[in-house]
């Protein structure tokens, strides 16, 4: 089981230069944990760049992999690793609900660099 962080998804649903790479790991969502603040950035990212169309086709995507709502256990969790590893709040709801879940986190976010159980595409500049 992986988490695609909200970086993966765009680049998958906007054919960006790391879509292949996040495709593998999009293949079968039902092995795909989904926290629902990257259904949030998602939509909002392809909203303001695309259409409101592909935005909500892009959430209907999503919505096939296993979903997890935020919760008083994540958001004492995702403070705590905020704290821990300066993670903005986003950030620490995605690390913490991957921690929560045991699965590996897949990410184009540099932020994330050299966090146990992540795997950084780094975006080429």
């Amino acid at each position: 089981m992986t988490l695609v962080d909200s970086s993966g998804w765009i680049e998958y649903f906007t054919d960006g230069p790391l879509a292949g790479r996040f495709a593998a790991y999009l293949e079968d969502l039902e092995e795909v944990t989904t926290p629902t603040i990257v259904i949030f950035e998602v939509f909002r990212v392809i909203r303001r760049q695309r259409s409101e169309e592909e935005a909500m086709a892009a959430v209907a995507q999503m919505q096939k992999s296993r979903v997890v709502d935020f919760d008083q256990f994540l958001a004492l969790s995702a403070a705590e690793v905020s704290i821990e590893h300066r993670l903005a709040m986003a950030d620490a709801i995605v690390y913490a609900t991957a921690r929560a879940h045991r699965v590996e986190l897949v990410t184009a976010d540099s932020n994330f660099e050299g966090l146990a159980g992540v795997q950084v595409f780094p975006k080429r500049r």
